[in-house]
């Protein structure tokens, strides 16, 4: 079964109606607003905080990746199976896919193997066009910014040199991060700098996660940072009086998608930050509706959990009231190998030896998570290059943090493999017996954030701000962002800010390069060494082995 591809699989598997799909929800097809056969719109008035309080919030996070994944997606739908499998009313609820990696390298977020959300194509490619509102809310924005400029009746006295809104692309087009706009003549603007993000990394793709209403969806637009006018004055979204044109755009996006997975379970998607620069989490909307509707929800957060983890928990939960009952941390072997020394070529080489030095990576992330007073499962994602004596030596490391590490084989066997690993997080929700604490109190100064993150976390000694980052910190204070909670933006391949630092870092220390400010979104974001906000493609796009034939049928997608 497993020779065949991602989207042989999904091409192969039953689908059904997305009414059959909804009455597992108890809802009828008049709650749905239809998009074809296979996907609907979920309505906000179906979100129940009675609900949600009963409900059993399930976060899926992972060890600091190899720059393929670890299978966070995969295991949280093969447990979405499982979990249902042995009679748990369960709903998966994942962030939407961006184009840029879809065509890009890492491919889509559909999941894989036998443990897939269909229509696996639709989903990675356009969807419900939400990311294309996102886009063009964002782009608006900048058009009345330009606008404003080039006014002569209506001008704000924005100073050109200090806006800090950039346009979007959900597309990997390097040639686009720096430009220069309004060329060509007094009637085609104001020339000044600009460039383009993708998609997933503006912020109106953050305040769209962060929401809780439209109300607050239009609050939060409203709330964006734009620059400084000539007087040094700061200018909002809202002195454009942009935020309700904005919302207009994103009336139907502000709706959580329903899909299914392979065996026919709901799966909610919705929204797509990333974590190394966003929060890296679906929005407060559908994970609060997936609550409403089922018993349990499974939800992940992006990369490694120094990165979604703590900004799921730091962030999200505190701003939305979540509580999460259980954590599941994905670890591969092949992962271990790698922090254990292994090169690319020997990943897939066993090694007892590599795996154990690799755990330090794997045990950091366990005693992060218990500082939040949360107890992970570590769900072993299987590949065939495991050895026996590999998963054993991983086990018997857990047992001393008093931690189940159980294997999930949800890419190759869907639910049936995956129903130990759901056993063992039903145990974990059922032991739950207080809630989490987050990290830091969001009042505590901006510099003591930091800290705390970079202490506890990613496991620093010592924390260097930048002439810039001290200057912008003093500036924050002004505005009035000082309180708010930080989003760190550094890279996902090592707990470190040093990307070849692997395993478990010691004796480091954090660069605070500068800081943006997503004050819309709720948060602000010290940037720790260069980050890629417009990334580009590699020299071989997935792009290339892709085809569409005559019928529309589409290969080499995954």
């Amino acid at each position: 079964m497993t020779h065949l591809t991602d989207i042989e699989i999904a091409q192969a598997s039953e689908i059904r109606h997305i009414d059959s799909i909804a009455s597992k929800l108890n809802l009828s097809a008049d709650h749905l607003e239809h998009y074809g056969k296979y996907k609907a719109k979920l309505p906000l008035d179906l979100i129940d905080q009675n609900k949600v309080d009963q409900s059993n919030l399930i976060l899926v996070t992972a060890m600091t990746p190899t720059p393929a994944g670890e299978g966070k997606t995969t295991t949280s739908i093969g447990l979405t199976e499982g979990m249902n499998i042995i009679g748990k009313k369960t709903t998966v609820v994942l962030r939407e896919p961006s184009l840029g990696p879809v065509f890009g390298m890492k491919g889509g977020a559909a999941g894989g193997g036998y443990s897939q959300v269909i229509p696996m194509e639709d989903i990675n490619l356009h969807f419900t066009g939400d990311f294309s509102a996102i886009e063009k809310a964002n782009n608006l924005l900048s058009a009345l910014i330009d606008n404003n400029i080039q006014s002569k009746t209506n001008n704000l006295n924005i100073d050109p040199r200090t806006v800090v809104w950039k346009r979007v692309m959900d597309m990997n087009d390097r040639s686009l991060r720096n430009i220069t706009i309004g060329l060509g003549g007094t009637t085609n603007g104001i020339p000044r700098e600009d460039g383009f993000n993708i998609t997933p990394a503006s912020e109106v793709m953050a305040i769209l996660c962060m929401a809780e209403n439209f109300t607050d969806l239009k609050a939060r637009l409203g709330n964006i940072f734009i620059g400084y006018t000539f007087q040094k004055e700061p200018i909002f979204a809202r002195d454009l009086k942009a935020e309700n044109a904005m919302a207009i755009l994103l009336k139907d996006a502000i709706k959580p998608n329903l899909v299914q997975t392979l065996e026919g379970n709901p799966a909610i998607i919705h929204g797509g930050p990333f974590a190394n620069i966003a929060q890296g989490t679906n929005t407060v909307i559908a994970t609060k509706m997936g609550m409403s509707l089922s018993d349990y929800v499974i939800t992940e957060a992006g990369f490694g959990a120094d990165l979604g983890a703590e900004k799921f928990l730091n962030i999200k939960c505190v701003s939305s009231g979540l509580k999460p009952k259980a954590v599941v941390l994905v670890a591969t072997i092949r992962a271990l190998r790698h922090h254990g020394g292994a090169t690319k070529e020997e990943y897939n080489t066993p090694s007892v030896e590599r795996v154990k030095k690799g755990f330090d990576n794997l045990a950091k992330h366990i005693e992060n998570i218990q500082k939040f007073d949360l107890q992970p499962v570590v769900a072993i994602n299987a590949f065939p290059s495991d050895t026996a004596e590999e998963v054993a030596s991983i086990q018997e490391l857990c047992k001393p943090y008093g931690v189940d590490a159980v294997v999930s084989d949800g890419w190759a066997k869907g639910g049936e493999g995956m129903t130990d690993l759901a056993k063992a997080v039903v145990q974990a929700v059922e032991n739950h017996t207080q809630d989490f604490k987050p990290l830091y109190e969001w009042k505590a100064p901006i510099k003591e954030k930091i800290e705390t993150i970079a202490f506890e976390i990613y496991g620093a000694n010592m924390v260097d701000f930048s002439k810039k980052a001290k200057l912008q910190m003093k500036r924050m204070e002004k505005l009035g962002f000082h309180e708010l909670p930080v989003c760190v933006a550094k890279t996902q391949k090592s707990l470190s800010d040093n990307e070849l630092r692997h395993g478990r870092p010691e004796n480091f220390e954090l660069n605070v390069r500068e800081f943006e400010y997503a004050a819309g979104a709720g948060f602000i974001i010290p940037i720790m060494g260069q980050m890629m906000r417009m990334p580009g493609l590699p020299a071989k796009p997935a792009s290339e082995g892709m085809t569409i034939d005559d019928h529309g049928v589409i290969s080499g997608l995954s």
